[in-house]
């Protein structure tokens, strides 16, 4: 059932993600600000829809596991809280680090730019291993396909409002420059989002014990 689905852990841990400095959050920021809004948006409705297919083909592949063998998904638990680890000392690392982060700008036209925000998503393996962590979050091991793909499309509409939201903060120079200023702070609440959300699985499976 749905209410055994830890639906609030699952979004707040791709908010999370969807808002730390990354390769999509940068090229969206150099791209609004270099091109414009509608540049901007463009871009951030490949990269939505790249984040989709993964999402979707992340749930998939649980599915597939919760059907097989339940030590299986238990395996991939433990896989995605040691990978939610590594972001975390990732974005501590980029925290203590003094190096800015470097704005990139996409060119071409629209259908162009949708284009290049999918590539920019598919050819990202780690945008896999992410959702199959997020996903080890908050779904139990009898979860049904219906409530999955509830889920994943909660996922989805939270992926599109933030992607179109930074096209449309980004275009503001103002707000890009606030924004990579603040990068050191938002990387220590980063740190700690991700670290929250690993141990989150590790205790929950010892007290299941």
């Amino acid at each position: 059932m749905l209410a055994e689905v830890n639906l609030p852990l699952i979004l707040l841990a791709a908010f999370v993600a969807g808002v730390s400095p990354g390769p999509a959050t940068l090229a969206l920021a150099g791209t609004s600000m270099a091109s414009g809004r509608g540049a901007g948006l463009a871009l951030a409705s490949g990269i939505t829809t790249g984040s989709l297919i993964w999402s979707v083909a992340a749930a998939l592949g649980l599915g597939a596991m919760m059907l097989a063998n339940a030590w299986v998904f238990d395996l991939v638990r433990y896989f995605g809280a040691a990978y939610l680890m590594y972001l975390a000392v990732k974005a501590a690392r980029s925290a203590f680090s003094a190096n800015a982060a470097a704005t990139r700008s996409l060119s071409g036209g629209r259908r162009t730019l949708y284009a290049k925000g999918l590539a920019l998503h598919l050819t990202n393996p780690k945008a896999i291993l992410f959702f199959g962590s997020l996903y080890s979050l908050g779904l139990p091991a009898d979860t049904s396909a219906g409530d999955l793909g509830l889920v994943i499309l909660a996922v989805g509409v939270l992926s599109t409002v933030l992607f179109h939201g930074y096209a449309l903060v980004f275009s503001s120079r103002l707000m890009t420059r606030l924004y990579l200023r603040m990068r050191r702070w938002l990387e220590a609440a980063f740190a700690i989002g991700f670290g929250t959300a690993s141990l989150k699985i590790l205790t929950a499976r010892l007290q299941a014990s």
